[in-house]
């Protein structure tokens, strides 16, 4: 078995190399794909392939994906360019012979009205016509994605969101990472969409909660509205579409959107999710070493 990991300069893509490599695939059979390469120095000093893959330069996708018979498509960072990308991955894929792809997708990226749905609904599309065999994951919200939520709760005491009572059925990274792995190095898996999540939905009570619990300081949820949310986030200094889209977020989670806690993730890592509070210390301590 061969495998090309892309975005593995990113957390997600390195933790499944790096999950693939645990998992007993010959590091000579895992190419791990990137931007800037120099970030894989360690994993090419592990005997992992090391590969440029850069979606707006085909001509680096032909060359990484030569000889692979599964490609690990972790879908691109960049909103607003992920479709002409992705289309240059599948296509590069169709050319360089790959059997399979395992697409890291969106909740519910059917049917999800969530704000950064459309991109993966058009890409899950283009999978499917394209005649190769195709896993989609669709993964619920990153645990990690909060670390500045816990940067503003230590500042003051408080999470601020205009969510009301709407759910989270967050995972951290190396629980989604973990699910990659299983379905790559497992059976059964081809030509099947799973909804992946952590095993509880979570409230922004809840999350405060968490948050107190991490940084030792009491903790409350304010209830904003939207108006209000954008407005404040306009005074901190975020630039109108940052400020959009983290409102929009909210309100998709008011909503539901990403309320849907299954145990298709858990039973493929064979072991429970990452509770938030620890997946909450580990993204917070990680960022404090960073900093």
């Amino acid at each position: 078995m061969s495998v090309v990991v892309t975005g593995a300069t990113g957390h997600l893509g390195r933790l499944v190399v790096e999950g693939l490599l645990d998992a007993g695939v010959a590091p000579g059979d895992v190419v791990a794909g990137g931007r800037r390469t120099e970030r894989l120095a360690d994993l090419a000093a592990r005997g992992v392939r090391v590969a440029t893959v850069d979606y707006d330069r085909p001509e680096t996708l032909a060359d990484a994906f030569a000889g692979a018979d599964t490609l690990v498509l972790v879908s691109g960072s960049e909103v607003g360019r992920r479709i002409p990308q992705h289309t240059a991955a599948v296509e590069a894929a169709q050319t360089a012979g790959v059997r399979r792809v395992v697409y890291t997708s969106a909740p519910h990226a059917d049917t999800s009205t969530l704000v950064v749905v459309p991109e993966h609904k058009a890409t899950e599309e283009l999978l499917a016509a394209s005649g190769l065999v195709v896993t989609v994951l669709r993964n619920n919200w990153y645990t990690e994605n909060y670390v500045a939520t816990l940067g503003q709760a230590a500042a003051t005491g408080e999470v601020v969101g205009s969510a009301g009572d709407g759910r989270v059925a967050s995972a951290t990274r190396a629980d989604f990472a973990g699910g990659v792995v299983a379905v790559v190095t497992g059976s059964g898996h081809d030509g099947r969409t799973y909804e992946l999540s952590g095993d509880h939905a979570w409230t922004y009570d809840e999350l405060a909660a968490a948050a107190a619990e991490v940084l030792g300081r009491p903790v409350t949820y304010r209830r904003v509205t939207a108006d209000e949310q954008r407005a404040g986030l306009l005074a901190a200094g975020l630039d109108e579409g940052t400020a959009g889209f983290l409102v929009a977020m909210d309100q998709d989670i008011a909503s539901g959107a990403l309320a849907d806690a299954t145990d298709t993730l858990r039973t493929l890592l064979g072991r429970p999710t990452t509770p938030l509070v620890d997946g909450l210390r580990a993204a917070w301590q990680e960022s404090s070493r960073d900093v």
